[in-house]
């Protein structure tokens, strides 16, 4: 087993309190680097799938006795932390994933900030702010008259997603630094009581676990999609008012259905609460606060369906002033130091990011693990759980795991490169290609059993 992501995954199953024997049933292949990158993005990517798998694993052996063997090659765990990247639609690319004004830009001070303008609205409040016209040219000309630090609060305050560079040393002195360096990478608190719930008989770790995942983009997705894998029924409800970015969709729908309620109507909220009454988990990844104020907040939904698994995922933790910001992957690595630090590893001047959007990734599987491993307590001694997870936690665990000499100058796969990962499938989309998953059970190896559907193919309502 490789010395490193050993002691990344023994570290992963131990924060939440699992078997240690369970760690014996695992093996590891391969070796850093596995990406173009000084972090050891390959090192995070198989501990953060393998410990999901594990977690399939435990939770099995609970529901059958069986002692499945866990497997995951860092070389296909990396090339899944870019699964998007490889999603290919009826043979030709998946539609365009970036906004054509996202990205960074340096501001009049000579600092530089990086604009997340996927969604419609953050990216006509970030040019009604500039006053431009939405060209890069445009947008690069009018953040020369503001100081980046300046223009990171303004978008904040107008409920956008914007940040400035910064170093580690920035990051580390900074309040929101501070308290993520406060935080342990995750956490598993009881929140209600219950009593322990049975699951169905089934012939997988999941067989019977019914998700609702209420998230969008890559993260949670991907910790929904996770969860599929192994056999739960994962019900995506999202709503037709909100947006979202096509290939992300396809790519992390594999193995759900997808449901749209609008829970700002009474009906629709309603009909929520009769699917939340008969889930195992609830994964969701909205701005802090935004589901509780719907009434389905961890307590609010500990209290409507005891015994409930709730997953939450913020960009920021739950603890500092930035508690409530909203934010993603590309943007916590900007104003946590990654994309700084990469870039003085490449020699080069302005920010380098990481080679996947890999605070997302291990995020979600991340996410996944929680539940499964809050499922096993829920099953074993009762009670309502909530995991708490976030991609400022991530991306500081990611720092943790070290740096490689060397290790910018891998190989980038590309798609030929990893076509001994990719399978195809049908979907609501076209001819699917995509990347398998890493996480490999012995005797249930992880399978996606629904296409990837378009929003609001199915009924809100879980099967009889």
């Amino acid at each position: 087993m490789a010395t490193a992501s050993a002691a990344a995954l023994a570290g992963l199953w131990r924060l939440l309190d699992q078997p240690e024997a369970a760690l014996s049933r695992v093996t590891l292949s391969g070796a850093e680097p596995a990406l173009p990158s000084s972090f050891a993005v390959g090192t995070a990517a198989q501990a953060s799938i393998a410990v999901s798998a594990l977690a399939a694993a435990e939770l099995d052996r609970l529901r059958s006795g069986r002692e499945q063997r866990v497997s995951v090659d860092m070389r296909h765990a990396a090339v899944e932390f870019r699964s998007e990247r490889y999603l290919r639609v009826d043979g030709g690319p998946a539609p365009e994933l970036w906004d054509s004004i996202a990205g960074t830009y340096r501001c009049g001070d000579g600092r530089w900030v990086r604009l997340h303008t996927n969604f419609p609205h953050h990216r006509d409040g970030v040019l009604a702010i500039l006053g431009c016209a939405g060209e890069r040219e445009a947008v690069a000309e009018a953040l020369k008259g503001w100081k980046a630090e300046d223009f990171e609060q303004k978008a904040a305050g107008a409920k956008l997603v914007v940040t400035a560079m910064r170093s580690f040393a920035e990051w580390d002195a900074h309040p929101q630094g501070q308290a993520v360096a406060a935080l342990p990478l995750m956490s598993l608190e009881k929140i209600g009581e219950a009593p322990p719930l049975s699951l169905p008989p089934g012939d997988r770790p999941l067989s019977g676990v019914r998700v609702l995942d209420l998230t969008r983009i890559i993260a949670g997705p991907v910790g929904g999609r996770t969860l599929a894998a192994h056999g739960a029924d994962v019900l995506l409800v999202t709503a037709p008012h909100l947006p979202s970015v096509e290939p992300l969709v396809i790519d992390t729908g594999r193995g759900k259905r997808a449901a749209q309620l609008d829970l700002r109507a009474a009906a629709d909220k309603a009909r929520f609460e009769a699917l939340l009454r008969g889930a195992n988990v609830l994964i969701q990844g909205y701005r802090p606060g935004g589901i509780g104020s719907l009434g389905f907040g961890p307590e609010q939904a500990a209290a409507i369906r005891p015994g409930i698994i709730y997953v939450t995922l913020s960009a920021y933790g739950h603890e500092g002033p930035w508690a409530g910001r909203r934010g993603f992957d590309s943007l916590v690595q900007t104003a946590s130091g990654l994309n700084v630090a990469e870039a003085e590893a490449a020699g080069i001047d302005g920010p380098k990011p990481l080679p996947a959007q890999a605070l997302d990734h291990a995020s979600g599987y991340l996410m996944a693990y929680g539940a499964m491993a809050a499922l096993a307590r829920q099953r074993q001694e009762g009670g309502s759980w909530h995991v708490r997870v976030s991609l400022a936690q991530t991306g500081r665990w990611l720092r943790g795991l070290g740096r490689l000499k060397g290790g910018l100058a891998a190989p980038d796969p590309s798609q030929a490169d990893v076509a001994d990962l990719l399978e195809d499938s049908h979907s609501g989309f076209g001819r699917l290609t995509a990347v398998r998953h890493a996480g490999l059970l012995s005797e249930t190896p992880p399978r996606w059993e629904r296409p990837s559907m378009p929003l609001g193919s199915h009924q809100p309502v879980w099967p009889d």
